[in-house]
């Protein structure tokens, strides 16, 4: 009769490494099914500029219809911001315009998660902490704005770095053509998130060079390998009349410092604040006590991309919030070149409970606002029924401050909503994105002047100064400089208030969170 051997102290180890990695599997299974519930549940995520989008799709959707919208027109050129804009309108003759849209943004978030993964796993062999990085920062504060061109793009990126590392020691022409394929595809669909894959690859490239003492030969050759088809993209965007966007670059350094506390959420500053602090801390106990250490190659990139987000504008090209967006993408690549040793069972389960509590309160609060904006965008799209077929839009707020609004960001995604008149009413919608160099629709000549630039509200204090002719009209306010002319209806969202005006408008209808005016219309300002 064979006795079992006895079992020795490394046996329970492993059991216990076992038990431990099973638990970790299992709540990072049930965080990601939970994290994609809210893309899931609602038809319309309420996120900033997702509506403003939205209604691009469906006029992009009804290009060349006879019913088309009359106010806008198709105006194509190789932009490096058109990922949606190319994949959903065709999307949209099977699913729908507004399912396709959304089916868009649940791929993104799983190319965000797999992306992610993909790369821990081509560095480390395994798939350990950048998962759970992934599901805490899936609704931080660029994606869940509606940023989804870009939140598309850093997906393919991450993916993109991932099978460039899995090449890295092939010839040159495989190196080449995994590359070429990434930026051309980076390119068409976001310039951001191809810096982010030109950056992290060019750091590494520059740490293989200093770590093994490259020739300088081969280390040109591999930068030549990484950097020719982006030059190539950029002559033939400039070749096509593409841009990459207008000139408007300030550079600032209000907030540089803050930023990292409020990235983690995209609807509370407090809630975000919280849980940047606690991982924060959790992040130094663990790198204190030896647990947590990042790779020489971590380390050169990590040193690159603070530098990066320290040079860089907060608006770029005209696109706001360039350099926060470094912030979502270097934490999203920084786990693969990290590793972590925890001692016991005790720990591991301390490190669940943290990444888990900071996902869930994410996602209660995007739940919880997603699902209260459910009667909102109903409530806005039943307005458009008031609207004559063919009229002419205009969004004003009635917030005073920022734009998006920084005391109660829960506001922010009702401020683009009536954009939706574009495809509900066929109206013309001054605050629609139509930005040469970014999106590829356009105002027709006769009402360009309207168009207002970046689509932002514009606040009722400025529409109420030009009504009663107590403003000066600089170059910015051109679209509004006669709006109770030019328009037939005001949108406005924010805090609901009195009528601002009621000489000039006629409340039709609204919420809690918008009103609907009809424009009394007037040859001159009002007294």
């Amino acid at each position: 009769m064979n006795v079992p051997a006895p079992l020795t102290a490394e046996d329970f180890v492993a059991r216990g490494t076992r038990s431990d990695r099973l638990v970790a599997t299992v709540v990072f299974a049930l965080l990601a099914v939970g994290s994609l519930l809210p893309t899931l549940l609602v038809p319309i995520p309420a996120m900033g500029d997702y509506v403003n989008h939205l209604a691009r799709m469906y006029l992009l959707s009804e290009m060349g219809a006879t019913d088309a919208n009359p106010y806008y027109e198709a105006a194509w050129a190789f932009y490096p911001n058109l990922a949606m804009d190319l994949v959903v309108p065709r999307m949209a003759r099977l699913f729908g315009t507004e399912t396709a849209t959304r089916l868009f943004l649940l791929v993104s978030q799983i190319l965000i998660v797999g992306g992610a993964l993909a790369l821990e796993w081509v560095v480390k062999r395994r798939v350990h902490l950048a998962g759970f990085a992934a599901l805490m920062l899936l609704y931080c504060l660029p994606l869940s704005w509606g940023f989804i061109n870009f939140e598309c793009g850093l997906g393919i990126a991450l993916c993109g770095i991932a099978a460039y590392l899995a090449v890295g020691d092939q010839p040159a022409p495989v190196r080449f053509g995994v590359n070429a394929a990434f930026v051309v595809l980076l390119f068409a669909s976001h310039l951001f998130a191809l810096g982010v894959y030109g950056a992290t690859l060019g750091l590494h490239e520059l740490w293989r060079a200093f770590d093994r003492k490259c020739p300088a030969r081969d280390v040109a050759l591999r930068f030549l390998t990484l950097a020719a088809p982006a030059v190539a993209s950029l002559v033939i965007m400039r070749l096509t009349a593409g841009s990459v966007g207008s000139e408007g670059t300030f550079w600032s350094l209000d907030h540089k410092l803050l930023w990292p506390f409020f990235i983690m959420n995209g609807y509370s500053m407090a809630v975000s604040g919280a849980s940047a602090i606690v991982l924060m801390a959790a992040l130094y106990v663990a790198a204190r006590c030896s647990m947590l250490k990042l790779a020489p190659a971590g380390i050169w990139i990590a040193t690159g991309f603070a530098l990066l987000y320290l040079a860089l504008p907060p608006r770029l090209f005209d696109t706001a919030f360039a350099d926060i967006r470094v912030l979502p993408a270097v934490a999203l690549i920084l786990p693969a070149f990290c590793s972590l040793s925890l001692p016991g069972r005790r720990w591991t389960m301390a490190a669940l409970v943290i990444v888990g509590g900071i996902t869930l309160a994410n996602l209660g609060l995007v739940l919880d606002v997603w699902l209260s904006y459910r009667l909102e965008y109903s409530a806005v799209i039943e307005s458009f029924e008031h609207v004559d077929r063919g009229s002419r839009i205009l969004i004003g707020t009635s917030a005073e401050g920022e734009d998006p609004p920084f005391q109660d960001l829960t506001r922010f995604p009702v401020y683009y909503a009536p954009t939706l008149a574009v495809h509900y009413a066929n109206a013309f919608v001054s605050n629609l994105f139509t930005e040469t160099g970014k999106q590829p629709i356009q105002v027709r000549a006769e009402l360009r002047r309207l168009a207002v630039p970046n689509g932002g509200p514009v606040p009722i204090r400025l529409l109420r100064a030009i009504a009663e002719g107590r403003t000066t009209e600089p170059e910015e306010t051109a679209a509004v400089r006669t709006w109770y002319r030019d328009y037939d209806y005001l949108y406005l969202v924010g805090p609901a208030t009195a009528n601002p005006l009621p000489d000039l408008l006629e409340e039709l209808d609204g919420s809690g969170r918008f009103v609907l005016y009809k424009i009394r219309h007037t040859s001159r300002a009002c007294d």
